[in-house]
């Protein structure tokens, strides 16, 4: 799959962000328009106390089309009560008339601190005349939208004559069933909302709810994808392989940048009973602590593979048929430590991306999920982040 050298939207799309006075300097509100209505699907945070946005986003996807999107940074606007809910309304109203739309046809998303009332009326000052900054440069947008992250995140390609491009935010806070993690997914190719979620799912599916940073479900957080259709119809199949390697390469880029994050590790189960049982043990894997510091320290201490595995005591996991490999190199067999050369694996470590593979001879199944190693640096990132 060949991504664009630099991000470019689909037709019909442009965005514009600004700082609104959220934040002292940085950019903290973004826009996300279409030219028209376009069909749409969204998926959202399954914690069990969603943010006001979460809670209107769902009301306002039911119709299946909209024109923008418009996101804040800094303030999540959870654990606000009634108010929070109407505050989201007054946002998506007034990016509705900044765009000449109806508030239905706005998704709203809100990142940042929990329990903290949304200042609307700077939202709303800020939203005033963004309709004259759009451009065609998803960065732009994707600047609008950041918390904790190290840079702005956005990447396009090409399938036939449409273009899908991504744009997310994500350091923390990340295990979806969504996590925080904002992604939005435009594309100009001509599909039917039932489309778009039938695909959008079966991509998030194999990406971003295979994504953990620290094993926490955020409560505000939303994938979304906007298809206008102004490219005319795509082959579908073609599409669908092309989103879901995009909502992999997005799902690495938001692991590698997880909060003071300096490994992508990629964590392959294969020859698992079920899918499911796949699923369960590679999340254990790049979850695990003990695996995460491991990784993060160079220490070639592959016992911690077999505990993160072993302890998936719901899993089949026959120790006689299992191995694992690190980089390439056979680190274990047949659920023994293998006599290894500890300058060579602590070499593999050194990589930025670690791929850790097991193979159980339960099954045929198999799964894949991403993560990072843990740092010092979240560490300082989070004990201090509701005062900063």
């Amino acid at each position: 799959m060949e991504f664009h050298d630099r991000p470019r939207f689909p037709r019909g799309f442009r965005c514009a962000s600004r700082n609104c006075g959220l934040k002292p300097t940085a950019k903290d509100l973004a826009l996300f328009v279409s030219d028209t209505d376009a069909s749409a699907a969204a998926l959202f945070t399954r914690n069990k106390f969603p943010g006001a946005p979460i809670i209107l986003g769902r009301e306002t996807i039911k119709s299946g089309r909209l024109r923008a999107i418009v996101a804040n940074s800094k303030y999540s606007n959870v654990a606000t009560g009634e108010r929070g809910i109407e505050n989201a309304r007054r946002m998506a109203a007034a990016a509705a008339k900044e765009i000449g739309a109806t508030p239905d046809r706005v998704l709203v998303s809100s990142t940042g601190v929990i329990g903290v009332a949304l200042p609307i009326e700077i939202i709303e000052r800020g939203i005033i005349g963004m309709s004259g900054d759009l451009v065609d440069d998803p960065i732009v947008g994707a600047e609008g939208m950041m918390t904790t992250d190290t840079y702005a995140k956005a990447l396009s390609v090409s399938v036939g004559a449409a273009t899908i491009t991504w744009v997310a935010k994500g350091s923390g806070m990340i295990e979806p069933n969504m996590a925080t993690m904002l992604a939005y997914i435009f594309t100009d190719a001509a599909f039917d909302a039932p489309t778009i979620d039938r695909l959008l799912r079966a991509a998030v599916d194999v990406s971003f709810n295979m994504l953990s940073v620290d094993t926490d479900t955020s409560t505000s957080d939303t994938c979304a994808m906007l298809a206008n259709g102004l490219a005319g119809s795509v082959d579908e199949s073609a599409f669908a392989a092309a989103l879901t390697a995009g909502c992999i390469r997005m799902t690495e880029m938001l692991a590698r940048d997880g909060e003071g994050a300096e490994h992508l590790i990629r964590a392959t189960v294969r020859g698992a009973r079920s899918v499911v049982e796949a699923r369960v043990i590679a999340k254990s894997i790049v979850n695990s602590p003990l695996i995460k510091t491991m990784v993060h320290g160079a220490d070639p201490n592959v016992g911690r593979i077999l505990m993160a595995v072993g302890k998936c005591t719901e899993c089949t996991i026959p120790p006689g048929t299992t191995d694992a490999w690190i980089n390439e190199y056979a680190v274990v067999r047949a659920g023994e430590r293998l006599p290894f050369d500890d300058d060579i694996v602590r070499a593999a470590f050194a990589n930025e991306v670690v791929e850790i593979v097991v193979a159980l001879g339960a099954g045929t199944a198999a799964a894949t999920a991403y993560g990072c190693d843990l740092t010092k640096g979240y560490i300082a990132e989070n004990a201090s982040y509701y005062s900063s």
